[in-house]
């Protein structure tokens, strides 16, 4: 044995004198990958053939880009963010594709930026979320924002019948969203404590609609309305290079407030690693028992997370176990050990470096050491 190692290591080296680029294919493949960066779709709404609303000749399309550009800029400029756009130009995309990019890019947050209208002298930054309006007020905003499929070719079959025009329409757009309402919610709610905190804006709180953008992606989704058009000052404000500006930055920093709120919430789990005795080396023996399930512990919180893929850097079969004052949270479960060790590997590929392996036995969790 000793003898294969000498003639392994030998040649290793001379391999790596005489072709120093040799080896790199197979070291290259060993290296763990980059830790996911955090997906951004930014959607400046309308465009093209529609203006949107014009409120004192205001064009809300051009206000949307220029805001959801400068946005991107910001963004860009950290290694941890990817910035996709619906659009970067004056035309025209479709609700529906607008969602498909998003979910093209398995986007983490998809963010859809507009402004208000209203009658009267409105004023006041809002976030929506998609669900049921719970006024007249939110349905008339969402009637607005999606109206514009009568500017598509074919709007009856692409999205299934839906009436803007008819409140109970909407009941039918929120149930694909609901899975990730909590974690849009939060978006929404990092965005408008960024308004009132950042620029003393009127806080129109954060409200639920039935809007079709958000309906189609499926990923935490919000829709911001800057501003009122129709207000003379906002209008004049939204519509001018600081106000663009500040509002930009004011939501880049509140996305930026949403990632690292959802990092905060999912802690490593080294503080709560179990003793020493219960680490079991991999040539441990296989447990004689079918009732024992094997699961890989990566994260611990006391706040309550949603067990979804995107929570988890795209880890998937992740369950939630409250335990004391914490919530642990479990990628994959199985009888097999050699089956709980590749989903150890896979955990820690994907940057959870403290993980370990867990068992359970009728449901309750047993040290290892005891099935092994």
């Amino acid at each position: 044995m000793l003898k294969k190692q000498f003639i392994f290591r030998f040649l290793t080296l001379l391999l790596c004198f005489y072709f120093p680029f040799a080896l790199y294919g197979t070291l290259a493949q060993d290296t763990p990958p980059p830790s996911e960066q955090f997906v951004v779709v930014l959607d400046a709404g309308h465009g093209g053939k529609d203006p949107g609303n014009r409120g004192n000749g205001y064009f809300e399309k051009k206000i949307a880009l220029s805001i959801a550009l400068q946005i991107g800029k910001i963004l860009e400029k950290r290694k941890d963010i990817k910035v996709l756009y619906t659009r970067k130009t004056d035309k025209y995309i479709d609700l529906i594709e607008r969602a498909n990019i998003a979910n093209r890019a398995d986007a983490d947050l998809f963010v859809s930026i507009h402004c208000d209208a209203h009658t009267s002298q409105a004023y006041g930054a809002g976030t929506f979320v998609l669900g049921l309006h719970a006024n007249q007020r939110n349905f008339e905003v969402a009637r607005k924002e999606n109206s514009v499929i009568f500017f598509e070719d074919n709007y009856e079959a692409k999205y299934e019948g839906f009436d803007p025009n008819n409140p109970e329409a909407v009941i039918g757009l929120t149930l694909m969203q609901e899975t990730y309402l909590d974690q849009s919610i939060v978006a929404a709610a990092a965005i408008q404590k960024r308004f009132v905190r950042n620029l003393g804006r009127k806080d129109r709180t954060v409200k639920q609609a039935g809007f079709i953008v958000l309906k189609y992606s499926y990923m935490p989704s919000v829709l911001v309305e800057t501003g009122f058009l129709t207000n003379r000052k906002e209008g004049a404000y939204l519509n001018s290079k600081k106000g663009q500006s500040q509002m930009a930055s004011t939501i880049a920093q509140a996305i930026v407030d949403y990632k690292s709120d959802l990092q905060t919430n999912i802690a490593d789990v080294s503080s709560s690693l179990p003793p020493a005795e219960e680490t079991v080396s991999d040539t441990a023996a296989q447990p004689t028992t079918t009732a024992v399930t094997f699961k890989v512990q990566i994260a611990a919180s006391r706040k309550a997370v949603a067990t979804k893929s995107y929570n988890f850097k795209g880890l998937k079969d992740i369950t939630r176990s409250k335990e004391g004052k914490l919530y642990r949270y479990y990628f994959g479960a199985s009888s097999s050990y050699n089956q709980a060790k590749r989903a150890l590997s896979k955990a820690k590929r994907k940057g959870y470096k403290e993980a370990f392996i867990v068992a359970f036995k009728n449901g309750k969790k047993v040290p290892l050491k005891n099935v092994l």
